[in-house]
């Protein structure tokens, strides 16, 4: 959430700002419930002050006299209204509460303007973007495709977006895996297994709810969500903790399948593997000091562009415009490669500045000497997601025999130097 005393002292700007992005929220609203959460307090305040005093008073009575049985009486009203007080206040605080969590995050003055994905801006590209791949054809359309890529049976035993992954397939997926972890390590990330299922608490925490509650898997029973992404276990690792300043920047990588609901539209958007119900991912997770954050989500976007470069997929970076931005997010890169069968962009990291905002949700502070503890700043990014780039490897590396030629730099896992029919 943004800092609310900035949020009381400059409600235009935060309606300024706020109406830069896509997002319906209740400004005026939590601004009224604030007020008369403020005003709830301080009268259940006063009330518990009037009860403290009159206790005082009847400590220095006589038990039984006409004084202290007259002073019970009022002690028993007082009682009375600093419940009824309270209770006021509570459901005050709760009311607004709902409210505040609407109000997105700030984007930052570097955002540009925008109402969509149409005006996100082309930072850089790297490799033969739009080019000349000879054989390229979409994946999906690869003869051997459904072969190691079985989407029949994971509709039989799940539904639609829930392939199989088969033999040389399964250990290609696995060897990107183990790519994306090693590089996040040597690039000082230190690797966590982390839980896939959340608590209500961790997903408000990260922004998750109450935005996305449509898009993420619920299970009712034990009140717990399946992970849309490892940013929501992993950044509440540090949730209600005081990280001491010398360890900033805390920098996390984690692997996880990721659940999402929403597959968009039929069509060639969805067709393949361009967007499943369970993925594979690795992620890229920072907790820094709130001077250096910026700086800290270039250094992490490189880290998620060094893997393609090192894939040998060309790809562009997209600065999102206020219109296309995240809900927590304050400044947001895509990554995009170029699949050359489906002469297409697809979009394989989104890296991620939300500033103190989902660090105000988490209560996750550091402390400085001599300081109060103030709010972290937390960064993610994909690095990287595995579908789409194994789309891109498959489309723009086929071969004129139909065979696909594996990435160098993934050999170590997978020591094939092409993957397809013999």
């Amino acid at each position: 959430m943004i800092n609310l005393t900035f949020f009381r002292n400059n409600i235009d700007a935060v309606k300024q700002s706020i109406s830069r992005k896509k997002f319906a929220c209740e400004i005026d609203l939590a601004n009224e419930l604030d007020q008369k959460r403020r005003e709830a307090i301080s009268l259940a305040e006063k009330a518990r002050a009037g009860q403290k005093a009159v206790n005082g008073e009847m400590s220095r009575l006589s038990k039984g006299s006409h004084e202290f049985i007259s002073k019970v009486a009022e002690m028993k009203e007082l009682a009375r209204k600093v419940k009824e007080l309270e209770a006021f206040a509570k459901q005050a605080n709760e009311e607004f509460q709902k409210a505040f969590l609407t109000i997105p995050n700030i984007p930052h003055d570097s955002v540009p303007d925008g109402k969509g994905e149409d005006d996100n801006q082309v930072v850089s590209t790297w490799g033969n973007c739009e080019g000349d791949f000879p054989y390229a054809l979409p994946h999906y359309d690869i003869p051997w495709f459904e072969q190691m890529i079985d989407f029949p049976r994971g509709v039989k035993v799940a539904g639609a977006g829930y392939p199989f992954f088969l033999g040389d397939m399964s250990k290609l997926v696995r060897a990107l895996i183990n790519f994306f972890l090693d590089e996040a390590s040597n690039n000082g990330y230190d690797e966590v297994h982390s839980p896939i299922l959340v608590n209500a608490q961790s997903a408000t925490a990260t922004g998750q709810l109450p935005d996305k509650e449509g898009q993420m898997y619920y299970d009712q029973n034990e009140e717990l969500y399946l992970i849309p992404t490892a940013e929501v276990p992993v950044t509440n690792f540090f949730r209600d903790d005081i990280i001491p300043s010398e360890q900033l920047p805390v920098k996390r990588c984690a692997y996880t399948p990721c659940f999402r609901r929403e597959a968009g539209s039929w069509g060639k958007d969805v067709r393949g593997l361009n967007r499943l119900h369970q993925f594979d991912k690795v992620e890229l997770v920072k907790w820094t000091h709130p001077d250096d954050s910026f700086a800290e989500l270039d250094s992490l976007r490189l880290d998620a562009e060094s893997l393609l470069q090192k894939l040998g997929l060309p790809y562009r970076v997209l600065l999102i415009c206020s219109g296309d931005i995240g809900f927590p997010h304050s400044k947001q890169f895509d990554l995009e490669i170029w699949a050359a069968g489906q002469k297409r962009w697809l979009e394989v990291s989104s890296c991620s500045n939300f500033t103190d905002f989902q660090a105000r949700r988490a209560n996750i502070r550091f402390r400085e000497e001599g300081e109060k503890p103030k709010p972290v700043h937390t960064l993610n990014g994909s690095a990287l997601a595995i579908p789409r780039v194994l789309a891109g490897i498959l489309e723009n590396f086929l071969q004129d025999d139909g065979r696909v030629k594996v990435p160098e730099c993934l050999h170590q896992w997978f020591p094939k130097e092409f993957i397809g029919p013999s």
